[in-house]
């Protein structure tokens, strides 16, 4: 795994467990000089994950549309930056650089982007490993939804593989290797 692209909140959230993981992942990226891929913002979730990579001697790209300019404050310090022009275009260019994906703790824009990713995996539009870091069991309620529309028969038993799960930065990734080597 070379890159991989994360999905992450533009705040800090209101536990700093979120902050202190995010920060933990960079240190595991920069160590395994995994590059980081994400939307390029300095604030939140995010700029802790690519300050810590960065402090650490990593790599990050950045890739944010043009219209965010204002909204999202563009890291000035990352590696690369591509500046695109829209949301799919940004998306579509994070998917294409990314070897896996992992959603940290974030808000309506990281869920769409995790689900994005989830539902290309299931129509077999990638093949790339899909996780989440449980901080503090953020996910715990998502995944009980995705295990219900199971139960409920809208999502196919095997496609709840498609999504790893761990709670520690190190064996998450440790995770995604192991899923890269059994496919």
């Amino acid at each position: 795994m070379k890159r991989i692209c994360v999905y992450a909140g533009a705040k800090l959230g209101s536990n700093r467990a979120f902050a202190e993981q995010s920060k933990m992942l960079g240190e595991v990226f920069a160590r395994e000089q995994i590059e980081l891929v994400y939307g390029g913002a300095k604030s939140g979730l995010m700029g802790e994950l690519a300050d810590s990579i960065l402090e650490s001697g990593g790599s990050v790209t950045g890739i944010m549309p043009t219209p965010l300019f204002e909204k999202e404050i563009v890291h000035q310090k990352l590696t690369s930056f591509i500046e695109v022009k829209t949301m799919h275009e940004r998306k579509a260019k994070m998917s294409e650089l990314a070897d896996g994906f992992i959603a940290l703790p974030g808000g309506f824009g990281t869920f769409e982007e995790l689900f994005e990713t989830i539902t290309w995996a299931q129509i077999g539009l990638h093949t790339k490993p899909i996780a989440l870091l449980n901080t503090e069991n953020y996910y715990t309620p998502l995944l009980n939804l995705i295990d219900h529309a199971i139960q409920a028969g809208f999502v196919s038993e095997s496609n709840r593989s498609l999504i790893l799960q761990a709670t520690e930065p190190g064996e998450l990734v440790e995770k995604m290797k192991s899923w890269l080597r059994e496919k």
